[in-house]
């Protein structure tokens, strides 16, 4: 691989495509776009009347969010020691990203950090799907959330570096020398310790700055749970009927009593 092509690449990524690093490939982006659906599904459904079962979708779209943010995070952590260690070599990442990384380059080998850049793209976008996540299970309660502002803060912040790594992914496909974005200031920093260094710290910050956000929803959330979780009880059949009942005839139950009230005052009076 041409490290200059991009920070993030690791020193071995020239290496033949295994049947495990296509597997791989193919897993990670299904699980990205089956989450996807998933949010599509509850925003669309909670818009109706109430279904227990959303809950559920609710749960496990924030769940699989946290566990691809874990190892998300984690490449990150590992980049920065390894920066540590050795600061002018170039960028690496982990065995397992790197296969990873080299499944999706198939869609086109000329591009040899076209694959890197779609494993980040594909990481950020299941982050941002477990926050959207929050915020929909989070949407029928009643009451000012915690859990939904932090959840809203986070999808907005996590929107806007995802749309970085589809910049930088796109500018990749489309032929540029090298990524283009705001971590690689736009392709003006030549390649080489100082790009490396700089990209590399960029990412990781944002990342940090976001998983942060996400602890503090899932922190929120645990506490706020039994607002969250009756805001998808179904309602018991002919519960309403009896309280509209109940509502309707209150008036009439008192009318009696307010009438001999009046004239018991009146009699009074005379």
């Amino acid at each position: 691989m041409d490290h200059a092509h991009g920070a993030h690449g690791a020193h071995d990524m020239g290496g033949a495509v295994s049947s495990l690093d296509t597997v791989g490939a193919v897993f990670f982006i299904g699980w990205a776009v089956a989450m996807w659906l998933a949010v599509v599904v509850l925003a669309l459904a909670n818009r109706g009347p109430v279904r227990p079962g959303l809950y559920k979708i609710a749960v496990a779209v924030i769940g699989l969010g946290v566990i691809g943010q874990v190892g998300h995070f984690q490449e990150h952590v590992a980049q920065v020691g390894y920066w540590v260690a050795h600061p002018y070599s170039p960028a690496w990442m982990t065995p397992w990203a790197t296969g990873l990384a080299r499944g999706m380059g198939q869609v086109d080998p000329t591009k040899p950090s076209l694959g890197m850049e779609i494993l980040h793209l594909t990481g950020n976008f299941i982050f941002l799907a477990g926050l959207v996540g929050i915020a929909q299970i989070t949407r029928r309660a009643a009451g000012d959330l915690r859990s939904r502002k932090w959840a809203r803060m986070g999808v907005w912040m996590q929107t806007i570096h995802g749309l970085e790594h589809v910049v930088l992914t796109l500018s990749v496909a489309l032929g540029a020398s090298r990524a283009i974005g705001l971590s690689t200031w736009f392709g003006l920093i030549e390649p080489g310790p100082a790009l490396v260094t700089y990209r590399v710290w960029w990412h990781f910050v944002a990342n940090l700055i976001g998983t942060a956000i996400l602890a503090v929803a899932l922190y929120h959330l645990w506490k706020e749970r039994r607002a969250v979780t009756a805001g998808y009880k179904a309602p018991v059949p002919g519960e309403s009927e009896t309280a509209e009942a109940t509502a309707a005839a209150a008036p009439a139950l008192d009318a009696p009593e307010e009438s001999a009230v009046c004239e018991t005052a009146l009699a009074g009076r005379s």
